[in-house]
């Protein structure tokens, strides 16, 4: 079955544990808490000013990204057609059509072998491709290595441009969206690793949380600028990936998103047209203005009949969808098996036999199966279907008339030998007819070299092939229509578009966002219930068999993505069902020596801060100081509802009442003694008396017992392995005959300093530590994190991780112990399948 896929099959990839995630919690510890005490209202209004500013800078910068990419690409590809086309000319005469495709071979093949090699310099590969699949992660709340490097934007926006020019059946919009989302990450951070001399001293904005909203807008601002659509952008930016989004980030990520477009239709007017500060091209991808002719009187954009035959366009969209989504699927695994192993060349040959197959492939199309079609009459004043007069020469001046006589034209050669774009608004608005012969070998080729394009070694985008593929679809459907059930009121164009949205729709899967983005292309309201309707008949239907592309390559990377929400059969489990019971934890007053242990034998990225429930503690804390230490941070950190009254009621001596005043002194002295310990403590000690006695300078190791591994433990508070790292690379530890006072206290901005990549144990130099001295964590953890008892239900524990952006959520029980943990890859789908299949066991 080409459409669905087996069981096996899609179990063959699991999220691999090597991901991890953003920490868009806020670490409330000691130095974030100088920082608000600091802050005041006017700080706290330079600091959102400031924001606002950054927002408008990504838009710009991301608009000038959009810009240099459109003009090199065009410029490029009017040189290929010039060129190609004049060669076509003079060989049709003389009979040397070898040497005009030969030519048209050099162009390609330059232009993609510098595509490809722009992609294979960086050490991932993760500039191939349009780069959504990773945006999407990242917006989700993981962590993909190399994804926003400044890198990686220079070789995607020099390698798209290579790949488009190279007649690749790809798009610039795509990888537009990643190039605002590197803008975005990169440019509030002012300073980068690719180019170390560029550095700032400006400390803010240096946390997961901060860069993950410039991120959303700048990729919502790459929407905006590729599409003419700045709310279609901001939209994306919400459905896409952003599990934790708030109103200011909605207004500051349209405000962005307002600028990339504004930016980019002013200067690509300017340079077009020359008319500077006239705004006349929102987008790179246009689709012009949709009108009737005003002489045919019967011509409506739609009728209510036409809704029934858009339904039906979307049920086939999607099937076609999921066929493409199918197909690429398998290309994909293939590659992943037999090309990505191999050296990096192999995979530059991949791109050039692709490239080689296209080229020969559009010029024997053009030249063999081309039909010569009559002209539209030339009354274009009457029925001028864009409103700039520019546009209506543009289409007319894209019709291409090989080996045609005079007044007739090619019609393959018009759609196979012009920019994509061109051919889109071709299908879209021009007066002549395409036959329905050449629309279908046309769709057939396009959708099978699109499909086989997508996934090569060069920045490749997926809208405009998936538009152009729908168009033509949509154009065959208006003229089997027209031609043979004699409907002559339908308008071509309108059956283009909603052929486009059909089978986009079936590919990508969006809703929201992409209606947004087609009715802000189009400009006409009106269509905005034919769109909406098509995509998600498109999108159910191609549900039924897979999932959309971008998530299939999500998958097959491995990459642990939290869904919006769980399936409800899932709500069987509890947490203590899917949390990972055996820890690493530190203690809050813990040994070098014991910290390089764990950070060198483990690879977490959180550890609990713990202490031990022991009968005997008053003996402890005679025999050793640093047990000493913790159990006194363990009675200071636990409060009782005895102790806070015995608080307040001391604050309150001063009150007139003598009564009262009798009242808490009574209390006082039934609390006093504190050999008395209440009677809920006493029955823990006895429930838990075989303790071992063990240091908390040893740290935990394999031939501990099942006893010693899973004793109870007092949970304080989380502190992260880059916190870590950070204390012990900076010398921050106290003595064994010093206070804990003694120790030195770093500020927020040194803890933050070496954001967003912090040095690794491996690579620290710990020669002049004494592996004996102590480290407090305590004024570096996070006291307050987000935590869930061991009954919490899965979709409880689901819905607080996502919605709150959250990297780990400790379980803790009634009585303040830590049993468990949760992460990322305890959440994902396979994990919950698996867990639920051994709930189903034991029952």
């Amino acid at each position: 079955t080409i459409l669905g896929e087996t069981h096996e099959e899609e179990d063959e990839i699991l999220p691999r544990k090597d991901y991890e995630s953003l920490d868009y919690d806020r670490c409330i510890n000691d130095p974030y808490l100088e920082v608000l005490e600091s802050m005041d209202n006017k700080k706290a209004q330079r600091y959102e000013a400031v924001k606002w500013v950054l927002v408008f800078a990504i838009g710009v910068c991301t608009g000038l990204v959009g810009l240099f990419v459109d003009f090199f690409v065009r410029l490029f590809t009017q040189l290929k057609f010039q060129v190609v086309q004049s060669s076509v000319e003079e060989c049709s005469e003389k009979g040397c059509l070898a040497l005009s495709l030969l030519e048209l071979l050099g162009f390609n093949l330059t232009f993609v072998f510098l595509a490809s090699l722009l992609v294979l310099i960086q050490v991932r590969t993760v500039a191939a491709g349009s780069g959504i699949p990773e945006i999407k992660c990242y917006l989700n709340g993981v962590k993909v290595p190399g994804v926003v490097r400044l890198r990686t934007v220079v070789c995607k926006a020099l390698g798209v441009l290579f790949s488009v020019a190279g007649g690749l059946f790809v798009g610039k919009e795509g990888p537009m969206i990643h190039s605002g989302a590197v803008v975005g990450a990169g440019l509030p951070q002012f300073q980068s690793i690719s180019l170390r001399k560029i550095q700032f001293n400006f400390p803010y904005f240096r946390s997961d949380r901060d860069k993950r909203d410039f991120v959303s807008a700048g990729a919502a601002a790459g929407v905006a600028a590729a599409f003419g659509a700045p709310i279609g952008g901001t939209l994306f930016s919400l459905e896409e990936g952003s599990s934790f989004w708030n109103q200011g980030l909605t207004w500051k990520v349209l405000f962005c998103s307002m600028a990339a477009t504004f930016t980019l239709n002013f200067f690509r007017s300017g340079i077009q047209f020359g008319s500077w500060g006239s705004f006349q091209l929102p987008g790179l991808l246009n689709f012009g203005e949709f009108k009737c002719s005003e002489s045919d009187k019967k011509c409506h954009l739609w009728t209510a009949v036409d809704l029934g035959f858009f339904i039906l366009m979307g049920i086939v969209g999607g099937l076609l969808g999921a066929t493409f989504n199918c197909l690429n699927k398998r290309l994909a695994k293939y590659r992943m098996r037999n090309v990505h192993p191999k050296p990096k060349l192999v995979r530059v040959l991949e791109s050039l036999l692709v490239s080689l197959s296209t080229t020969v492939v559009v010029f024997v199309a053009s030249m063999v199966l081309g039909e010569c079609r009559q002209m539209a009459p030339t009354g274009h004043s009457g029925n001028d279907t864009l409103s700039l007069q520019d546009m209506s020469e543009d289409i007319n001046s894209s019709i291409k008339t090989f080996f045609c006589p005079n007044e007739t034209y090619n019609d393959m050669a018009t759609l196979f030998f012009n920019p994509q774009e061109s051919a889109i608004l071709q299908l879209f608005h021009q007066d002549g007819t395409f036959s329905p012969v050449t629309l279908s070998l046309f769709f057939l080729l396009y959708f099978l070299l699109s499909c086989w394009t997508y996934g090569i070694s060069v920045p490749s985008g997926l809208f405009v092939p998936s538009l152009l593929c729908g168009a033509a679809f949509g154009r065959l459907v208006a003229n089997l229509l027209k031609s043979y059930i004699g409907l002559d009121h339908i308008y071509s164009g309108t059956f283009a578009l909603i052929g486009a949205a059909a089978f986009l729709g079936g590919v990508v899967r969006m809703t929201i966002s992409l209606t947004v983005i087609l009715i802000e292309s189009t400009n006409e309201i009106t269509y905005g219930l034919p769109i909406m309707i098509t995509l998600m008949v498109a999108k159910w239907t191609g549900d039924f068999f897979n999932k959309g592309i971008y998530d299939i390559h999500v998958n097959l990377r491995g990459v642990p993505l939290l869904e919006w929400e769980t399936e409800v059969e899932m709500d069987k489990l509890r947490a203590s069902d899917i949390m990972e019971p055996n820890l690493t934890y530190v203690y809050p007053h813990t040994r070098i020596q014991s910290l390089v242990s764990i950070l060198r034998t483990t690879v977490h990225h959180a550890f609990p801060v713990v202490t031990e429930n022991r009968g005997n503690e008053r003996e402890f804390m005679k025999g050793n100081q640093l047990i000493s230490n913790n159990i006194k941070f363990k009675k200071s950190s636990i409060l009782t509802r005895a102790g806070e009254q015995r608080k307040r009621s001391q604050s309150m001596k001063s009150y007139p009442s003598s009564e009262l005043r009798n009242m808490c002194d009574e209390h006082i002295a039934t609390e006093e003694p504190p050999e008395k310990e209440d009677l809920l403590q006493q029955m823990l000690e006895r429930r838990y008396t075989p303790y071992p006695n063990l240091y908390p300078d040893q740290s935990p190791s394999e031939e501990w017992t099942m006893e010693e591994r899973f004793r109870p433990l007092t949970f304080h508070g989380l502190i992260l392995r880059s916190q870590l790292v950070t204390l012990l690379d900076r010398g921050v530890c106290y003595s064994e005959s010093q206070s804990s006072a003694s120790q030195p206290r770093l500020s927020h901005a040194e803890m933050s300093e070496d954001y967003p990549r912090y040095p690794d144990i491996h690579d620290l130099d710990l020669t002049l530590l004494n592996p004996r001295m102590i480290v407090d964590v305590t004024p570096y953890m996070n006291p307050s994190p987000f935590t869930v008892s061991p009954n919490t239900h899965v979709s409880q524990v689901f819905n607080l991780f996502r919605t709150m952006g959250l990297r780990h959520l400790p379980v803790v029980n009634a009585v303040g112990e830590i049993v468990g943990i949760i992460t990322r890859h305890n959440l994902t789908h396979e994990f919950l399948q698996a867990r639920l299949r051994q709930h189903y066991q034991t029952i």
